[in-house]
């Protein structure tokens, strides 16, 4: 059976805690706003648009938005192409991860079983009408090289075509195991990136796929902060390094620590990313506690209760001027009135001239 050879450094025990920390702030997040629906597909965004640059895709990240959005955008029929099928990949995880927690809901001794079949359907939505249909899903027969692409020579050479089958069998014993199962499910799905990496199952496509599936693993464990997080963001931007690590592992002797440290501080750095701006949308964390419940409030609550919080106190004209010139007095009072239904607000005399601040 495959067995990953890697030590618990302390630097991986740093970003776990690191992970841990934000994943329990984001899970109780005192405030959840009405907005919170754009923020995740803002996310999407963000997977799609830098999971396929990482691959040379040139299209820009509004065109992206654009793209997923069903709107015209001028540029190659294979570009467009992509972000369509990433798009459809990003979807598929998302409801095959709900429904192997509802299989295990159901039942508590079920867990979620990881499978070839699952990673070939992201290979054929990730390359559909890119790759024909004969290679779409279908491990590679074969045998391919990975070069450099600054100097054009040969960094890698996965295994053999016949082999491959062997390995992928091998690798999702190890993740079905009890004793791949005794690993942290954040080192799992960075040993799951690599290996994907490393074996390389399929003609085209293989760093979309490895990705994927490492971010499929996270969901189905546990680690989907409300699928807020965009790993891919985070590796397009410093791509030297995310190739870098992929690279030594492969050329070294196989020992997963490098490449784990880097793994699982890209994901304490997009953890902490959306922490802070869970922070920048939620009231006091005090609230969650005193009230027993989360609170949903709408983007304007959210400005109101930002400013109050800086400020301590707040006026109906000075909201009008400084926060929401946009909207009437009026319109302003009803969202006050409904933060203070919340027991969110509190308010200091009456009408227009009333004083607001956090209760």
């Amino acid at each position: 059976m495959f067995h990953p050879k890697y030590s618990i450094s302390n630097q991986i025990l740093k970003h776990i805690s690191t992970i841990e920390a934000a994943r329990e702030m984001i899970d109780n997040a005192p405030l959840i706003p009405a907005w919170e629906k754009r923020f995740a597909q803002d996310a999407v965004v963000r997977t799609v648009h830098f999971g396929t640059h990482l691959e040379g895709n040139p299209l820009e990240f509004e065109e992206v938005r654009r793209v997923i959005e069903g709107k015209e955008v001028l540029a190659k029929e294979r570009d467009i192409q992509e972000i369509i099928n990433y798009r459809r990949v990003v979807d598929f995880i998302n409801e095959e991860a709900v429904k192997l927690l509802k299989n295990s809901e159901d039942d508590v001794n079920n867990k979620p079983v990881y499978s070839l079949n699952q990673l070939s359907t992201i290979h054929r939505f990730t390359v559909e009408r890119i790759l024909d249909a004969l290679s779409a899903g279908q491990l590679r027969k074969s045998r391919v090289v990975i070069k450099s692409s600054r100097t054009g020579e040969v960094t890698f050479r996965p295994p053999p075509p016949i082999e491959i089958p062997f390995q992928l069998e091998e690798f999702f014993q190890w993740l079905n195991s009890d004793e791949g199962g005794q690993v942290h499910s954040v080192l799992r799905s960075g040993i799951a990136h690599y290996e994907l990496v490393r074996i390389h199952p399929f003609v085209d496509g293989n760093g979309r796929v490895a990705r994927a599936y490492s971010t499929f693993i996270l969901y189905c464990e546990g680690y989907d902060i409300n699928r807020f997080f965009s790993l891919e963001e985070h590796f397009d931007k410093e791509a030297n390094s995310y190739y870098g690590f992929l690279q030594k592992t492969s050329s070294g002797d196989g020992n997963f620590t490098d490449w784990l440290e880097y793994f699982t501080q890209s994901l304490a750095i997009e953890f902490t990313r959306v922490k802070n701006k869970i922070l920048e949308l939620s009231s006091d964390y005090e609230f969650k506690n005193r009230l027993g419940r989360q609170i949903v409030i709408s983007e304007r609550q959210e400005k109101l209760i930002r400013y109050m919080k800086r400020h301590d106190a707040l006026l109906v004209r000075h909201a009008k001027k400084k926060i929401l010139p946009d909207v009437s007095e009026d319109t302003i009072l009803r969202e006050l009135n409904d933060l203070i239904k919340k027991c969110i607000a509190k308010k200091v005399g009456r009408t227009k001239g009333a004083v607001y601040s956090l209760k």
